[in-house]
């Protein structure tokens, strides 16, 4: 097995990877076995990706920058109650609490998201960071705004 060199030139490709996929973002995996549940993951976003809000009720995330400028938006979800003739409706709706800015040229490296915490990230310039979860997306109870 070789050994795994994240380098610039790693960086660029998963970027450029990144750059021709439809969803402007690029994956690449860093668990060894299926026998591993936890999320270790890089991730390369490119200015315009949509990630939608969401939240793991089950894991806190871990978020390192390793190259380029992004912020980190955690929202708190607001519930109301509109009465709708006899009927009350449902209303649900997300307040943005915080902005994490993350740029390693600036010595901002990264951030620790609560568990339970709505959040998405909004991308200035290309930009990798590695992510870490207890549970891989989607075996951690992960929830997302529609």
């Amino acid at each position: 097995m070789d050994t795994l060199k994240i380098n610039k030139e790693f960086l660029e490709s998963l970027l450029s990877q990144a750059k021709d996929n439809p969803r402007l973002r690029q994956n690449y995996d860093l668990r060894t076995c299926e026998e591993d549940k936890s999320q270790r993951m890089l991730n390369a976003l490119m200015p315009g990706t949509k990630v939608a809000i969401h939240r793991h009720p089950n894991s806190s995330e871990s978020v390192v920058c390793l190259c380029g400028r992004m912020d980190v938006v955690v929202y708190d979800e607001v519930v109301t109650y509109v009465q709708d003739g006899e009927d009350k409706k449902r209303k649900v709706s997300y307040n943005e609490t915080e902005r994490i800015s993350l740029a390693p040229v600036e010595g901002k490296f990264g951030c620790s998201i609560p568990k339970g915490a709505w959040h998405t990230v909004e991308v200035f310039e290309p930009s990798v960071i590695f992510e870490a979860k207890d549970r891989a997306y989607g075996e951690d109870g992960s929830e997302m705004v529609l």
